[in-house]
């Protein structure tokens, strides 16, 4: 059952009132990199869409008496993009129409952190349609780790994940598909997770993006160079035209 709370029928804490962080720190770098990136990515690909919401490392409040679940990131479709010059210090669900997040993603980290069982149930019980568990480093796991696929993503069916096979997966209520992939992020070079089209082009990071520009740029500039040239072979100043 989806648990939601009705803000009109109880007296209800609102985000300001409720703490803004389990005070829990990563103690891996790229659970926060790694969900930076695919916001990132959804920035440039979404540049005019206000109708969405990613979080890194925020905590989702979803029962007025219950510590919030903080995944390493989520991405919520249908509630407001930006709110007030500060941003959301926290996801409170009855202030989002009680709206869940669409997708939950968890970077398993050195420290046991339930991703796989825990975790798991608390966002099929929000009724989150998607969940994405990554393992970075499979090869510094546990043993029990190292089995799981690097890459797990699960769907909600009837209340219970299933899990998806391929990749990238396609998530067809965000019109976008995940994987993995190696490349390079902030001059660091491995593997990282990506956001894909329908037809498995992955979509460019913002440093490809402005590499990309630069090298349009550079060849619209060759050309004209070229073009001048051939200009004064034939006794023309190209400047005179």
């Amino acid at each position: 059952m989806v648990l939601q709370y009705d803000p009109k029928q109880q007296c209800l804490p609102s985000s300001a009132e409720l703490p803004d962080s389990d005070d829990t720190p990563v103690d891996n770098e790229l659970q926060n990199l790694i969900p930076n990136l695919l916001e990132a990515i959804l920035a440039m690909a979404w540049p005019d869409r206000q109708d969405w919401f990613f979080g890194v490392d925020m905590g989702i409040y979803y029962a007025p008496s219950t510590p919030a679940v903080v995944p390493d990131g989520f991405l919520s479709l249908g509630v407001e993009r930006f709110i007030g010059e500060e941003g959301r210090l926290s996801y409170v669900m009855w202030e989002e129409d009680n709206i869940a997040p669409t997708l939950a993603l968890e970077v398993v980290s050195k420290t046991y952190g339930g991703e796989y069982e825990r975790k798991k149930d608390i966002y099929a019980d929000l009724g989150i349609p998607y969940y994405a568990v990554y393992l970075p480093n499979p090869s510094s796991s546990t043993r029990a780790r190292r089995q799981r696929q690097p890459l797990e993503v699960y769907e909600l069916v009837d209340g219970t994940y299933q899990l998806l096979e391929g990749g990238p997966i396609w998530l067809p209520e965000i019109g976008l598909g995940l994987g993995r992939e190696r490349g390079t992020y902030l001059g660091r070079e491995r593997e990282w997770l990506y956001w894909y089209d329908q037809d498995g082009n992955r979509l460019l990071t913002p440093e490809e993006r402005v590499d990309q520009t630069q090298a349009q740029v550079d060849q619209e500039q060759a050309r004209a160079d070229r073009l001048a040239e051939k200009l004064r072979e034939l006794g023309v100043d190209p400047d005179s035209l």
